[in-house]
């Protein structure tokens, strides 16, 4: 079993234990046929753990708030986020970083793994000791690898981690909330929107 399937076997254990109205929401797998066509359609290699990822989940039924970060995309997802960032970066210039030393806006060697609102978690294909990092570009600053996970499976063995012990994934922390749905927040929260908010149980 691979990293990435033993943390989302791990996640989906918690789920189905504890919040299984989010464990509802997980998609089925992924078809080879669409991964490889996005492959083509992107002129991108996948990373095995991305791929390995979308054999598990193609994303989600719909959104919620199942990851620390943002909702894993799907493969019709990532091939129209990262197409989105393109146009929209070759519009203002936004592949070329500001100061030297700096990260772009966005990449063309970075590949979206999840995201919700114009920002997302993007996988760097770029060759050399950060291939593969999981870092974020956002829709209104740069690209930020700082803190970045050194992996994919790394990032979903962290969020494991932090279901099965209660603690938090670079500063979100996993609740539950008055409709029993996993919700990651901040710190000593108690409520959203009005609604009691209560700490996820552990194991």
């Amino acid at each position: 079993m691979g990293v990435v399937t033993e943390a989302w076997a791990r996640i989906e254990g918690w789920l189905g234990r504890h919040a299984p109205v989010s464990a509802a929401v997980l998609a089925p797998p992924a078809d080879p046929g669409e991964i490889a066509a996005a492959q083509v359609t992107l002129g991108l290699t996948f990373p095995a753990e991305l791929i390995e990822s979308l054999r598990r989940h193609d994303g989600l039924l719909k959104w919620a708030n199942v990851l620390p970060e943002n909702p894993p995309l799907s493969v019709a997802g990532i091939v129209e986020h990262r197409q989105m960032c393109m146009d929209v970066a070759e519009g203002f210039d936004g592949l070329t970083p500001a100061e030297p030393g700096d990260e772009p806006w966005w990449h063309e060697l970075w590949l979206p793994f999840a995201g919700a609102d114009g920002d997302s978690q993007v996988i760097d294909l770029r060759s050399g000791p950060g291939y593969e990092r999981l870092g974020w570009a956002v829709h209104d600053g740069t690209g930020s690898f700082d803190g970045a996970w050194p992996t994919l499976g790394a990032y979903l063995t962290d969020t494991a981690e932090a279901l099965d012990n209660g603690v938090g994934v670079n500063g979100w922390y996993p609740y539950l909330t008055a409709f029993g749905e996993l919700w990651w927040s901040t710190a000593n929260q108690t409520d959203l929107n009005g609604e009691p908010l209560r700490p996820a149980p552990t194991a």
